[in-house]
C-alpha cells in the first residue's frame, strides 16, 4: 500500500516577485520531505477586497480558485513580511475570503503555520502574531510552535539559502506534516 502525498498550500503575503518571503516559500518547496508536496497558491493580488455582498451566489473566479486550492490542501503555510507593524493587506484579505462561509471556510480545521522575514529587528513578530490571530478566528488550527522569523538585515551572502535558515523552514514544514498525521 502506498502512502498518499501530503499537500501543503502556501500563501505568500508579499506580491513582489523577488521578495525574500517568496524566496522563503521556495525554500519550503525545494526542501519538502519525501511524500510532501509544497505549492504556492498565487493570485492573491487579483482578489477583490472582501465584501459579504460579493460572497453571495457565484463568487469572483480568483476567490473560487484560491478557496479550492486551500480546501484541497492538507495544511497551510503562510509566509508573511511585516508592513507597518502587521500583516500585509493582501494576506489579510485572502484570510477573510477563506474564512467564509462562516464555520465552513476553506481553512477550517486545517493545520496552519506562519513564518516570515522582515526588515525590523524583531523579524516580523507582530505580523506573525496578527496573522495567527486572524487565522485562528477564521477557523484554521494554528500550530503555534511553527515559528520562523528571519531578520532580513542579518542575512548573510547566502540569504535564505543559508543552511540554518533552510533547517528552520524544513522543521516548520515537518511540524505541519506531523499535525496532518495527527488529524488523519
Amino acid at each position: 500500500m502506498t502512502e498518499r502525498t501530503v499537500q501543503i498550500a502556501v500563501l505568500v503575503g508579499s506580491l513582489r516577485k523577488a521578495s525574500i518571503n517568496r524566496e522563503l516559500a521556495q525554500v519550503a518547496i525545494d526542501n519538502a520531505p519525501a511524500g510532501v508536496t509544497v505549492r504556492i497558491v498565487d493570485g492573491l493580488a487579483a482578489l477583490p477586497f472582501y465584501n459579504e455582498d460579493d460572497d453571495q451566489g457565484a463568487v469572483h473566479q480568483g476567490v473560487a480558485t484560491v478557496r479550492d486550492e486551500i480546501a484541497a490542501a492538507d495544511a497551510v503555510l503562510l509566509v508573511t513580511p511585516e508592513y507597518n507593524g502587521t500583516l500585509p493587506a493582501v494576506l489579510k484579505n485572502a484570510i477573510d475570503w477563506l474564512s467564509r462561509p462562516y464555520g465552513a471556510g476553506a481553512m477550517t480545521g486545517k493545520p496552519v503555520g506562519v513564518i516570515g522575514a522582515a526588515l525590523g529587528q524583531y523579524a516580523g513578530t507582530w505580523s506573525r502574531q496578527d496573522t495567527r490571530k486572524s487565522v485562528g478566528i477564521a477557523g484554521g488550527r494554528v500550530i503555534e510552535d511553527v515559528e520562523v522569523g528571519i531578520a532580513t538585515a542579518t542575512l548573510g551572502e547566502h540569504g535564505v539559502s543559508d543552511p540554518a535558515v533552510v533547517e528552520q523552514v524544513v522543521a516548520a514544514v515537518e511540524r505541519l506534516v506531523s499535525e496532518v498525521a495527527v488529524a488523519a
